[in-house]
């Protein structure tokens, strides 16, 4: 459920940044290793500034796709990336789970 309140006040307090601060706080969220972001990836979580979502890498470990496949597919990735990505999904299992069935079953009809 969305907290709308929460929201108001970030945004609030956004709007009283100074330029500088909100290039630094653009800066620190686009090196976060696990964004979220609306309209990229269908809002899935993904892994900084790419378009890999961490359900998929999940799923092809789930698979058996060890780090090293997973870095030879995904060149872009990092041993931390990937480290981010299991942990985030530790963190909401549940989440990723609803995620692969879904997206994948989208794939299988």
């Amino acid at each position: 459920m969305m907290n709308t309140r929460l929201v108001d006040s970030l945004v609030q307090i956004i709007e009283s940044l100074t330029l500088e601060e909100r290039i630094f706080l653009q800066q620190r969220l686009s090196n976060q290793p696990i964004q979220v972001t609306v309209g990229v990836c269908g809002g899935q979580p993904r892994i900084r500034n790419t378009r890999i979502p961490v359900w998929t890498l999940v799923a092809f470990r789930q698979q058996g796709a060890d780090e090293e496949e997973l870095l030879r597919n995904y060149p872009t990735l990092t041993h931390n990336d990937l480290q981010a990505a299991w942990t985030y999904y530790e963190q909401h299992q549940e989440q990723l789970d609803r995620a692969i069935i879904t997206f994948t079953e989208d794939d299988d009809g």
